[in-house]
């Protein structure tokens, strides 16, 4: 007779997942606005301590304060430009200086800014975007998963988006950079395995300010998805706090698209 398995029987109770993140402490850059704020209050609302980063500080400060008044958390604002490997250094020396701990790091920090066509493109602009998407993600995800893997363990997530599998013209330097995200996403999950686990989220056309220049046939595209919209910030709370918690424990080095099906209808 084959060997009997050994499978673990699960009551209703203990199968169910658990979002919570009572007791954690959640660190998201760009967390001022747009999908990182939306963010920011889910983690919060879920029970955890939040660290809101980004350059200017006046706008962590007030999202800081309605963390505080609407949920009671502990909130902190720091002001940092996540191109600057230095401020990247201070950013994680702070939240463990704050908090003795993070467990939950999203790299949120984008910029896209628009062009006139790919010859136009400065050597500025292209280290600019490149700076913000990929290098400032790389350091951090260095230092943080250094010090999670140390301690008890964590959740990296990073928001890249879907033009990182199917670029256009209209962004490459960026798409170019959130490519290079995704492969470090999946370089973090390996290299700091089996405490830290590391995922991406992928956008695909999201209303926050950086779509607020799109031309109207970008938009168009972008509602020409099978959900038949374009995504708003919210619609990433779910996913992000997914990825966060112990309910995705058996998930790393995975690339979320979060679209709404615009993928599969790329050309």
């Amino acid at each position: 007779m084959p060997p009997a398995r050994n499978v673990r029987k699960m009551s209703i109770a203990t199968s169910l997942p658990s979002f919570d993140l009572t007791g954690k402490v959640a660190v998201v850059t760009g967390g001022s606005r747009g999908i990182g704020r939306s963010i920011v209050l889910g983690y919060a609302a879920a029970g955890a301590d939040v660290v809101i980063a980004s350059r200017k500080i006046d706008n962590c400060e007030s999202v800081a304060a309605e963390v505080r008044e609407r949920f009671g958390r502990r909130a902190l604002a720091v002001a940092t430009h996540v191109a600057r490997w230095d401020e990247c250094d201070r950013l994680v020396d702070t939240v463990y200086d704050t908090f003795g701990r993070c467990d939950v790091f999203v790299n949120n920090a984008g910029l896209s800014p628009l062009y006139s066509d790919l010859a136009s493109i400065t050597e500025d602009y292209f280290d600019k975007v490149v700076g913000i998407n990929l290098k400032g993600p790389f350091r951090l995800g260095a230092l943080v998963g250094t010090r999670m893997a140390a301690g008890d363990g964590g959740s990296i997530i990073n928001v890249s988006t879907i033009g990182s599998l199917r670029p256009s013209g209209n962004e490459l330097v960026y798409a170019c950079a959130k490519a290079g995200l995704n492969a470090l996403t999946i370089g973090l999950a390996d290299a700091f395995g089996p405490k830290v686990r590391s995922n991406g989220i992928l956008p695909g056309g999201v209303r926050t300010d950086i779509t607020a220049v799109w031309p109207p046939e970008m938009f168009a595209s972008a509602a020409a998805v099978p959900l038949g919209r374009i995504g708003e910030a919210d619609d990433f709370v779910g996913p992000a706090l997914w990825l966060a918690t112990e309910a995705s424990a058996y998930v790393t080095g995975v690339l979320l698209r979060v679209d709404g099906g615009a993928y599969r209808q790329m050309s």
